[in-house]
């Protein structure tokens, strides 16, 4: 019988790759902390119900799937819905936050499940796991004392150029690395964009299928990057600028 304490949220990062496309092993990349805690939840909020039971499956192979409760959180998820997700925790059962990749909550709709949860008094655990944004600065060699992930850029050219600009002139005026995103089949023209409306001495680091054995990280100024030909096409990456 469970008492009347509130359940606890467990924020549990999961591989960057989805499990079986790559040959990475998540043992090599994840504590047994996230096993164990596997072990005891078999509540979950997650961005994707089919990568969240392969994760589980793969990291868990004991868990049993029919026990799993898994909601489903992302863009088109109603807001209406997240007090009803985080019911189980108010009966004193814990869940497990998971998103489609990575930290939950870091560019990650999860957040909100933790905004609330915290609202609620419910105890907030974070997991330690990878995360490809401060994976991609650590490698970079770019300011680590002052940077900001900015998530995607604009779609539109004009937007997306002035956007850049910006970024450019803050990473200069602040000395503050700048880091964002873009979805991965539109990487190659956003590193065509990159090297047209960048500075020739601006810094530029590409981190793509960070701790995959494809991994590629490289930081060049946009003048070398002009020489080099990478293909980023569908891999998922971290662009970081930083005019100095």
């Amino acid at each position: 019988m469970k008492s009347n304490a509130l359940g606890k949220l467990y924020l549990i990062p999961i591989t960057l790759s989805n499990p079986g496309e790559t040959t990475v092993v998540p043992e090599d990349v994840l504590p047994q902390t996230i096993k164990r805690t596997i072990d005891f939840v078999n509540y979950y909020i997650v961005e994707n119900e089919k990568t969240a039971r392969k994760f589980i499956k793969s990291i868990h192979p004991e868990k049993k799937q029919p026990e799993l409760k898994i909601s489903v959180l992302n863009k088109h998820t109603d807001i209406s819905d997240h007090n009803e997700f985080i019911q189980p925790l108010l009966r004193g059962e814990n869940i497990g936050l998971m998103s489609e990749s990575g930290c939950p909550g870091v560019a990650d709709p999860g957040a909100a499940i933790v905004k609330l949860a915290h609202e609620k008094g419910i105890q907030v655990v974070p997991l330690v796991g990878p995360s490809s944004i401060l994976l991609a600065l650590m490698a970079s060699g770019m300011n680590g004392q002052s940077f900001a992930f900015n998530g995607y850029l604009p779609i539109d050219k004009n937007d997306k150029k002035q956007a850049l600009k910006n970024y450019e002139r803050l990473s200069q005026d602040k000395n503050q690395s700048q880091l964002f995103i873009e979805t991965p089949y539109r990487n190659n023209k956003l590193m065509e964009d990159l090297l047209q409306i960048l500075q020739p001495n601006t810094l530029l680091c590409v981190a793509c299928d960070i701790t995959l054995p494809t991994e590629f990280i490289k930081t060049k100024t946009v003048n070398q990057w002009k020489k080099e030909k990478a293909d980023l096409h569908n891999r998922p990456c971290i662009f970081i600028i930083h005019k100095m």
